[in-house]
This record gives C-alpha cells, structure tokens and sequence, in this order.
C-alpha cells in the first residue's frame, strides 16, 4: 500500500496507460482523481471503483479546466500528493513541409501546454507534502525521428525537457518531477492515430497487436500496465532520490526497431500506414 493516504489526480484516465494507472494507484491505496474528456468511461470507471476514484471531467486543452480540475481536486482531497498528466492523442499528422499553423498549435497545447499548466497548477497544492511527485507522458518519439509524425515527437521532446526545468524550479518545495517514455504500447492511441472505417477498428487492433510482437527485441506487445508500474515506481518513495530524469519502458524499441536486424520489415511509422491502408482496402470490400 504504497500510497496509503495520498491524493492522486491523473489525466486522459478513461482508458489505456491513464486507465491502468488509476487502477494501479487506487489498488495501493491512493484516493483518486481522474479526469477525460470521455464521461463515459470515466464516470464507469469511478463507479466501478467502491469510493477510491472520482472522476472529474477535463479538456486539457483549455488551462481553465485544468486549473478547476487541480483545486477541485485539493479542496475535496485536502491536497495533492501525485499528479500524472498523460492526457494526449496523435495530433497532427502532416510532415514539417505541409503542417498548418493551426495543426501545430493544437498538437502543442493537447501534448505540451497541457502538461506546463498540469504542473503549474497542480504544484500550489503541493507543496510541502512528504513525497509529493509529479509525472509527465513523454514518449520514445521524442528520443529520436522516426517513430511518430513531427509535431508529436517535437511536442514529446518538449515534455522532456520541461520535466528538466520544471524540476528545478519545483525542488525547493520538495516536488519530484520526472517523465515516462512508453515505447509501443497496444492502446487505443493507435487506431485513433489511423484513418480507418470505424468498422475496422478491431481488425486493426488485431493487426497492430500482432505487429508490436516483433516491433522490439522483447518479444510482446507492450500493456498499459507496463507503464502504470512504472508510474507508479516515479510516484512513489522508492524513486525518492530521482527527479528531473525520463524512465524508458520500450520493450528495447530505442535499441534497436526490427528493421535495424531485419532488412525485410518497414519501421513502425511506415508499418501503421501500411496498415493503415490496409483497413481502407477491407472496408471498402
């Protein structure tokens, strides 16, 4: 019961990493807050939960919410000890010579932004608090080319460095901050990330499965709780003597993508087009 007596708000908590992350936190004790902008699924997830979660809907995308989000949670909780924010999606897919300006500045604010003003209004409430700690989703695209459109990778990349800085600046108060970088995780970031028929969308969960199998050198699909240990590893007093610094959970990914050994296989980026295209094919059959 590692977090016997915290408050916790995660975000993007409906489903995948943020889903497998509340679960993961409630089960070690923690009360908590978890917040989408499906209301659904994060009002099934609270009532499945006996008390442990409450669910408080947010867009990241607008500060405001994120700020309501914070200080509802510290004024039901009487604080804040953890914070994950792992809200996020694809954002814009257009490579740098096509990208509107639009398209970029949405992706910065769902994947950037959101997670500066996370932390900016998360850390009021708590400061002082034995052990509190603040973790961010950055990815395995923002340690290199090749793994995601740009605008994600340079949004993730963002994410990192802003764990640095804010680290520093959080460090008096006795705030830990580090960020998590998943390598290729079957969530449902994948179809969301591919234009296919809704239709299909399992057949394309089926095939993106089976691909992660040889996407690395371990030999499965990552889960999303492969990332909620880890979390929950940076939330806690164990990861007490790291701050400022990325955890990696890849399955190898970075090492090397089956490519790298295997001439025949596209890189993953090429494989989800691919795919992609795939789909379209199916459906239209």
């Amino acid at each position: 019961m590692r977090f016997a007596n915290k408050i916790a708000v995660v975000t993007g908590a409906a489903s995948g990493i943020g889903k497998a992350t509340v679960l993961k936190l409630a089960s070690e004790g923690a009360h908590v807050f978890a917040s989408d902008v499906d209301e659904a699924g994060g009002q099934a997830l609270a009532a499945a939960s006996n008390g442990k979660i409450d669910f408080i809907r947010c867009d990241v995308c607008k500060p405001a919410e994120i700020e309501a989000l914070m200080n509802e949670a510290a004024a039901r909780g009487g604080g804040i000890d953890i914070v994950f924010n792992n809200a996020g999606a694809p954002g814009e897919r257009a490579p740098i010579d096509e990208i509107s300006p639009e398209g970029w500045d949405r992706t910065m604010d769902l994947l950037l932004r959101s997670v500066a003003m996370g932390i900016r209004y998360a850390s009021p409430h708590m400061k002082g608090r034995k052990g509190a700690a603040i973790v961010n989703t950055a990815s395995v695209a923002a340690l290199g080319a090749g793994y995601s459109p740009t605008a994600y990778a340079v949004a993730k990349a963002g994410v990192l460095h802003l764990t640095k800085v804010a680290a520093t600046d959080l460090a008096r108060y006795g705030i830990r901050v580090n960020a998590i970088c998943p390598g290729f995780i079957n969530t449902n970031i994948f179809t969301s990330f591919l234009e296919v028929p809704d239709e299909s969308k399992d057949m394309a969960k089926t095939m993106i499965a089976g691909m992660s199998e040889a996407a690395q050198p371990v030999a499965r699909g990552g889960q999303p709780d492969d990332i909620a240990n880890a979390v929950a590893y940076l939330a806690s007093d164990e990861s007490s003597f790291m701050t400022g610094t990325h955890m990696l959970v890849d399955g190898g990914l970075t090492i090397g993508q089956r490519h790298a050994w295997d001439p025949e296989a596209p890189g993953i980026f090429d494989a989800l087009t691919a795919m992609e295209e795939a789909a379209k094919a199916e459906a239209a059959a």
